[in-house]
């Protein structure tokens, strides 16, 4: 009898998990069925610029005071913010005794900012736009024929397709420029010895120049070199220290004692990877030169006390098969492959608190 009771109570709490599982399904179903809704919402408050209504205001700010300042409709507003708070993105408070709210920041609003060090507003921007999501439509194509979503939404590539579009070449410059402002402190916190006794410094494909200025801001010592193609360095930002070389690092990398490489391999197959970093070897000291490369590792063990980005990771895989050719976040049994198919002697894994890990790779 006490056996039976012991299955029975099994039994029991099988279909307590099971019925758990349903209820829990019934409602996280609709989160894959609206999902666009969080980013479409939150692209129109950047849009609307409400998180720099509320920081010029100095303060929390009521529907009246908002709909005001930003010229909107306070019906579609005041729908607008119930969504944004609650999924927590703005804070509603209590504004006077007569039962007014007002909306303050939240730290998530507060990256929505447009210009302060933390602001993901660029990035998302970019993500949102029509011409980045148009490719997801096409993602099957990428399973089913190894096709290039991109291509089948806009008839070139991504690099193509920024190159006789200035809108969207600038859209995706400000993007970067937006993760080097939270990705570069990070390295310079987490692990500062790997520019030791490094003089000059080649920034591999460095977009506007962000990531170098503020290295260079923060090492003074270290001479830069902003290298990307010739229309993206042409309207690059001036910097002291930093000198502007147009090129293609397909064919070759101007000399330095280390190349620097933020979020660039990402974009390239293991054969292109292999081939640019070939190059970035070639462009350094064999003695004592380096290449430093910062981007994801996927299920890396070396950034386990930062496993809470993992599904950020795991997203930009997805993002590179939708927007890219051959592109992929790589794990690091990939990393070592391709570093080693470069000729590199060694390298070493150094997490940071970022999404990304540094590897810093020797000749």
């Amino acid at each position: 009898m006490e056996r039976q009771s012991e299955i029975g109570e099994t039994k029991r709490q099988v279909r307590t998990r099971e019925e758990e599982e349903e209820e829990k399904a019934e409602v996280e179903i609709w989160e894959y069925t609206f999902g666009f809704v969080k980013m479409a919402v939150v692209k129109c408050a950047i849009e609307l610029g409400i998180a720099d209504a509320i920081e010029n205001h100095g303060g929390p700010m009521t529907l009246s005071e908002l709909s005001s300042t930003l010229s909107c409709s306070p019906s579609s507003l005041s729908r607008i913010m119930r969504f944004l708070v609650h999924y927590r993105i703005f804070r509603e408070v209590p504004a006077s005794h007569d039962g007014t709210t007002a909306f303050e920041h939240t730290p998530v609003s507060r990256r929505l900012i447009s210009h302060v060090q933390t602001s993901m507003a660029a990035l998302i921007l970019l993500e949102s736009s029509p011409v980045m999501l148009a490719p997801w439509h096409s993602l099957s194509a990428r399973a089913l024929i190894d096709g290039a979503p991109f291509m089948e939404a806009h008839g070139k590539d991504i690099w193509d397709y920024a190159a006789v579009d200035g809108a969207h070449s600038k859209l995706i410059n400000d993007a970067m420029a937006c993760g080097a402002r939270a990705t570069v402190p990070a390295i310079i916190e987490g692990c500062p010895e790997v520019f030791d006794g490094v003089d000059s410094l080649v920034d591999v494909g460095g977009g506007n120049g962000t990531t170098l200025r503020l290295l260079v801001q923060a090492l003074p010592s270290i001479k830069g070199i902003n290298f990307d193609l010739p229309h993206v360095v042409s309207v690059a930002e001036d910097c002291d220290g930093v000198e502007r070389v147009g090129g293609d690092f397909f064919n070759s990398v101007p000399e330095a004692d280390a190349a620097f490489l933020m979020w660039v391999l990402h974009d390239w197959s293991d054969e292109e990877c292999i081939q640019i970093l070939k190059k970035c070897r070639e462009a350094v000291p064999k003695d004592k030169g380096k290449v430093i490369i910062v981007d994801a590792i996927v299920g890396d063990e070396h950034g386990a006390p930062h496993d809470k980005l993992e599904f950020v990771r795991l997203m930009l895989d997805m993002a590179m098969m939708a927007h890219t050719t051959n592109g992929k976040e790589r794990t690091l049994k990939e990393w070592d492959f391709v570093l080693k198919q470069a000729g590199f002697s060694r390298y070493n894994i150094k997490p940071i608190k970022a999404v990304q890990s540094v590897i810093e790779a020797f000749p």
